[in-house]
């Protein structure tokens, strides 16, 4: 069935119509609900609750605008509601300064103070831009630095630049969304590109991961993956940049510059002994490894999601996402 014949029967009452209906914008909601919010359980509950609203006021629907712009107009009020009622969330490196890699490892801070990893097969995107009008790729836009520069915003703001800058929708569409003016639009984008662009690297992930080509990258993940398989330290100094940096929310701590990083692995997840296996999968748009440790019953079971960020051909940044297990 077509588009608008789905939305016919569905106005009708039937569920399994809008449930077609629905599901082809899922994916993408999802991805644009974990933009607002930094988090893929809050985007699932946001997606949630904008399709049981979506269902519940499909009869007022009068076809003004497409399906997906309303749909995304119910998303992002779900998403600003919801940051009224939680804080706004962010990396470690956002959160204090570097620690000294002699400190011990702090103790773990509520989950809803930390972005959250997003697995890429759960984002159904394709490469590129959304639109003509977007100014940011699809994948560029939920990598760690971009996420997290987005956090710093003002609610409103994030929402207009997403809508705009990433989706691709036209000014009088975020103002019809957000219920303001075209005007308040532009005046809330400029604002927003001048925080956004003062926290993103000069080079997005996309673009360094591109420039590198596939057999380069698939070496270095192999590298990455023998050196904590052998607990090679040195092997894995190697792949660092001097600046390099290591955080393992939901800890605060994290540290900066490859000798202190070094430091912390022999001490803390290299130290002899420790026996790892580790998968190379893809997170936020970057290269990712999930790392397992074996349990009292020798069964090996995931430990932490490890986003890699690079910085040329060497490793920049490594946020460890440790899993919590249940008891």
């Amino acid at each position: 069935m077509t588009e608008s014949k789905l939305l016919e029967a569905a106005v009708a009452g039937n569920e399994s119509a809008y449930a077609e209906l629905v599901e082809a914008h899922r994916r993408a909601l999802l991805a644009h609900c974990y933009r607002m919010l930094g988090s893929v359980h809050d985007a699932e509950d946001a997606v949630q609750e904008t399709l049981l609203r979506a269902w519940r006021s499909l009869a007022s629907f009068q076809g003004r605008s497409s399906i997906r712009s309303w749909l995304y107009t119910i998303a992002t009020n779900a998403c600003l509601r919801a940051i009224e009622r939680r804080p706004g969330r962010v990396l470690p490196v956002g959160y204090g300064p570097p620690a000294d890699p002699r400190s011990p490892l702090g103790e773990p801070l509520v989950e809803s103070t930390w972005i959250e990893p997003y697995p890429d097969e759960r984002l159904g995107l394709d490469d590129g831009p959304a639109g003509p009008d977007a100014r940011y790729e699809q994948r560029e836009s939920i990598e760690l630095a971009f996420v997290a520069a987005l956090q710093h915003l003002p609610a409103r703001q994030r929402a207009v630049l997403i809508l705009r800058d990433v989706l691709g929708f036209s000014g009088a569409e975020v103002a019809t969304a957000l219920a303001t003016t075209p005007a308040s639009v532009y005046s809330m984008l400029q604002r927003a590109h001048q925080t956004v662009e003062q926290r993103i690297p000069e080079l997005s992930q996309q673009a360094t991961l591109r420039s590198l080509g596939d057999e380069r990258l698939r070496a270095i993940v192999e590298g990455y993956v023998r050196a904590w398989e052998r607990n090679d330290v040195d092997a894995l100094a190697a792949m660092l940049t001097d600046s390099a940096t290591i955080a393992m929310p939901p800890a605060a701590t994290w540290y900066r510059g490859r000798d202190a990083v070094v430091a912390v692995l022999k001490e803390l997840p290299l130290s002899c002994g420790t026996t790892w296996r580790m998968t190379p999968t893809r997170a936020n748009g970057q290269l990712a490894v999930l790392g397992y440790l074996p349990d009292a019953s020798g069964t090996f079971v995931p430990n932490h999601l490890a986003v890699l960020t690079l910085r040329g051909p060497l490793i920049d940044e490594i946020n460890a996402f440790v899993i919590a297990t249940s008891h």
